[in-house]
């Protein structure tokens, strides 16, 4: 489907004015498990249009974890498609206190309300005058930590970071840019730097793509002249090595790739991965989604470009710090734990507002960071991913980076696990490459380290499985891993 502003302004006003005329009141929450589509962009701008609180949920998710959503958000509504229908059927069977359930794109059952009913409510402008703190959406986390909560988003943090992103000069989305909607807009990333962005500029246009594949969407960026790229980074890397990427490429005007720790480039694999990207003419600029990107790196303003391994300063508006476990700042260059302020700051956990930030406004994000030399950020690891063995710090990332040098293995994750010796011990998840040749991957891995690293950084264990989990922003679901690894642990 397609929509010009004025269509999707007409839907909204008539989605709102449905929302309203079922009975739902502002400050409810009305919850949405939609794949990347014009349904979701309408619904989500129609619930923040009446002052309803949007929850948008993973569509992928499973029914377990829906049930949790809905029973922890207290939704009055929750809105599906054909392909969330049954899973969204059988969490509201799960409540106790039920909400109503709407389908678009599949027959309404008895007791659900159909989409386009409610869509029809009117043309009657509903408009609820919000003040600027109060709550507009609930986001949920990817749990590859822990489990799920709802991050508190108010009107304020939603609307200052797309008035963050739009004062980067140059503007990362122009008013005659064409942008690839793929990345998932119930996360934040999808949500504010790409759907903000372009509602934000007025004229921009969005490509919606709910699907990856390499071959597919890579044609879809040619035949729809598709000038703005934002993704996550797997996509770049699986962009990469294609021979038609330059071609097909050609138009973009800017690759943007949110990026987790670095690992700095090592071994002949890495740098042959680095000599296709420059070949396929993809140049992708780094963020932390969304309080910093390369567009303002320091180094830019010298004329250089940014080290690898940065995500870039902060956004216009935003300042960071990085500290150290006593709340004293670090010195340049050595890691300590990144805090942050500005009014995109979200309001804290649902319902409480619990681990909001401080009144002064600053706030400890948990990830472990350094400030380089030109004023960027370098992402290290996450403080909850630390692993301490013998009271020394093992950063998972320095590890991970030195298995990915081993050529059989492709893709790697380090966790730590408790250990009665030396308080915690280090384990290695590895998915062998095709190309894999050595009998014993485990010992491949085991012995590679040991050549690389201290004793106590190097893995107690290699496991090799075929694949691992991710969220479905392309990050490693370490806390799946974790789970496995205790199950594993228990004896019989």
């Amino acid at each position: 489907m397609t929509l010009t502003w004025a269509e999707l302004d007409d839907q909204v006003d008539s989605l709102s004015a449905g929302l309203s005329a079922a009975g739902l009141v502002a400050g409810q929450r009305v919850a949405f498990a939609l794949a990347n589509s014009t349904t979701f962009v309408v619904t989500y701008l129609a619930v923040a249009r009446c002052g309803l609180v949007a929850v948008p949920m993973n569509p992928h998710s499973a029914t377990g974890e829906l049930v949790r959503m809905l029973a922890d958000s207290g939704a009055r509504l929750v809105v599906g498609d054909s392909t969330t229908a049954d899973a969204l059927r059988a969490a509201v069977a799960d409540q106790e206190t039920a909400p109503a359930l709407a389908v678009d794109g599949a027959p309404a059952e008895p007791g659900e309300r159909p989409y386009d009913e409610l869509l029809a409510g009117g043309r009657a402008r509903v408009v609820s005058p919000a003040d600027p703190e109060n709550l507009a959406a609930l986001l949920y986390t990817s749990g590859t930590s822990g489990r799920p909560r709802g991050a508190m988003l108010s009107h304020r943090a939603l609307l200052a970071n797309i008035e963050q992103v739009a004062a980067v000069e140059p503007p990362p989305t122009r008013p005659d840019d064409v942008v690839l909607g793929l990345l998932p807009l119930f996360h934040v990333y999808g949500l504010n730097a790409v759907l903000g962005q372009v509602l934000a500029q007025g004229g921009a246009s969005l490509v919606l793509v709910d699907r990856f594949d390499p071959e597919e969407t890579l044609r879809l960026v040619a035949e729809r002249a598709v000038t703005n790229v934002p993704v996550a980074p797997p996509v770049v890397a699986a962009w990469a090595g294609r021979p038609d990427a330059a071609e097909l490429l050609a138009g973009v005007r800017l690759v943007l790739s949110g990026a987790g720790p670095a690992r700095p480039r090592a071994g002949p694999a890495a740098g042959h991965r680095g000599r296709r990207r420059r070949r396929a003419g993809v140049r992708a600029h780094r963020g932390a989604p969304v309080v910093t990107t390369t567009l303002t790196s320091g180094a830019l303003a010298g004329g250089e470009r940014p080290d690898p391994a940065a995500v870039g300063g902060p956004l216009p508006g935003v300042e960071i710090e990085v500290r150290d476990p006593c709340g004293s700042l670090v010195a340049r260059d050595d890691p300590g734990q990144v805090w942050v302020r500005g009014p995109n700051l979200f309001s804290g956990y649902w319902p409480d507002g619990a681990e909001r930030p401080e009144p002064d406004g600053w706030w400890a994000t948990g990830d472990i960071g350094l400030i380089d030399r030109y004023g960027d950020l370098v992402l290290v690891d996450r403080l909850r991913e630390l692993v301490i063995v013998n009271g020394f710090n093992v950063y998972p990332n320095e590890v991970e980076a030195v298995v990915a040098e081993v050529p059989e293995v492709a893709e790697v994750a380090v966790i730590g696990v408790l250990d009665e010796t030396t308080g915690e011990a280090v384990l290695a998840f590895v998915v062998a490459g095709p190309n894999a040749v050595s009998p014993d991957l485990t010992e491949a891995v085991s012995s590679h380290c040991a050549a690389r690293l201290a004793r106590y950084k190097r893995p107690r264990d290699v496991t090799v499985v075929d694949g691992l989990p991710h969220s479905a922003t392309g990050k490693v679901a370490k806390g799946r891993l974790r789970a496995q690894a205790r199950r594993d642990l228990v004896l019989p």
